[in-house]
C-alpha cells in the first residue's frame, strides 16, 4: 500500500487508480464523481470565456465507475452520473442534482439546457420515513466560478455533497474518485 498523498485528522488521501489503491474500501459510505462513460470533452469558447479540455481520464465507458463498484459490494453508495450513459447495476433509488443556474447551455436542446444529473442510490441502505426531497440543489455562485476555483470542468458545490453527506449513515465517506475535492 503506498503512503498516503496527503492526510490529517478527517482526511486521508491517495493519489493513484482507486482500483489498485484499496484503502477506501475500509470506509462506511461511497459518495463519488466517476467519470460517466460519456467521453466528455469541450472545445474553447471564447464567448463565454471557457478554455477546451481535452477530456476527463476514464470517460470513455463506464468500466472505472463499475470497478469500483464492484470493489465497494452491496453497502450504501451514492454515485453521481448521467442520463446519457448506462445506469450502474443494481440501483435502489434515483436522485436528480438540479445544477446552476448556469449549467447545461452547452448541449441544450430546442431550448432546454442540460442542467441535470442523476445521483444513483446503491446498496444497503438503513429503513427511514421519507424525509428528504429526491431533488438536490445548490447555492453556490456558478459553474464557471467553481470551475475556475477548483480547476475541473465538473466540480460539484461542497453544499451539495454536505446535503448528501447529511443523509448518509454514520462512519466515514469513501471518495475514490476525489476530483475537484468537493467531498472533502
Amino acid at each position: 500500500m503506498p503512503e498516503p498523498y496527503y492526510a490529517d485528522d478527517a482526511v486521508t488521501l491517495y493519489l493513484g487508480d482507486s482500483r489498485e489503491i484499496h484503502a477506501w474500501l475500509a470506509a462506511d459510505v461511497l459518495l463519488t464523481d466517476p467519470p460517466y462513460g460519456i467521453g466528455w470533452k469541450r472545445g474553447a469558447n471564447p464567448g463565454r470565456g471557457s478554455a477546451a479540455h481535452a477530456g476527463i481520464r476514464g470517460d470513455a465507458d463506464t468500466a472505472a465507475r463499475d470497478d469500483a463498484l464492484a470493489l465497494w459490494g452491496d453497502r450504501p453508495a451514492m454515485v453521481f452520473g448521467s442520463f446519457y450513459a448506462p445506469h450502474p447495476a443494481a440501483v435502489r433509488h434515483v436522485l436528480v442534482y438540479r445544477k446552476l443556474a448556469d449549467s447545461g447551455v452547452v448541449g441544450s436542446t430546442t431550448g432546454y439546457r442540460r442542467d441535470v444529473e442523476p445521483v444513483f442510490l446503491l446498496g444497503l441502505w438503513p429503513k427511514r420515513p421519507g424525509a428528504w426531497s429526491s431533488v438536490v440543489s445548490s447555492n453556490a455562485r456558478g459553474v464557471g466560478h467553481l470551475a475556475r476555483k477548483s480547476g475541473h470542468p465538473h466540480a460539484k458545490p461542497v453544499d451539495v455533497l454536505e446535503a448528501l453527506i447529511g443523509t448518509c449513515p454514520p462512519g466515514v465517506v469513501a471518495d475514490p474518485f476525489a476530483a475537484s475535492g468537493s467531498t472533502l
